[in-house]
């Protein structure tokens, strides 16, 4: 799998978490417990840190960056969907950033909170705990996202590591 140092700057990656062999890990970056990085994925801290809590789900095609002035920093039992771009934002524990959703610099996700499929949550907005970001750019929708329903999604993420991790194999 194309998991590369870059200078001083070197990936940390639990041995429990499950990196794809098409996924692509590069410098600063850190990975936590259980985690998942799926197809197509590209972690790059190549100028500032990217640090991935435990049991989070980064999934195909997403593109988590950070720059040196913005660690891009996810949290535990998070859902990254599937071309999602992360930079320079902090997702808070038990999040769920939607497919082809964008959230840029220092804006922050707070627990339970749910942006939206193709969403644009711009630089220094902040999605406050258990509401809903949607539309572009992203306007907020309070109390309509929960924990549970993202705790569920990021355990059935946890599951499918498992088993790539034992089944998965190039023919």
């Amino acid at each position: 799998m194309p998991i590369y140092a870059l200078g001083d700057r070197t990936p940390d990656i639990d041995p429990t978490a499950f990196v794809h062999p098409d996924a692509v890990v590069i410098g600063d970056v850190r990975i936590g417990a259980e985690s998942s990085v799926w197809p197509s994925a590209v972690l790059r801290g190549d100028y500032g840190t990217v640090i991935v809590g435990e049991r989070t789900s980064i999934q195909d095609g997403a593109i988590v960056h950070a720059v040196g002035e913005y660690p891009t920093v996810i949290g535990s039992d998070c859902v990254i969907g599937h071309l999602a771009h992360l930079e320079g934002c902090v997702i808070h524990d038990r999040a769920l950033v939607g497919s082809g959703s964008v959230v840029l610099h220092e804006a922050i996700v707070h627990t339970g909170a749910t942006v939206g499929a193709g969403a644009v949550v711009r630089n220094r907005m902040v999605v406050p705990a258990n509401a809903l970001a949607v539309g572009v750019p992203a306007s907020i929708k309070l109390d309509v996202s929960g924990e549970e329903a993202i705790l569920d999604n990021a355990q059935s993420y946890v599951l499918n590591a498992r088993r790539y991790r034992e089944q998965l194999r190039q023919l």
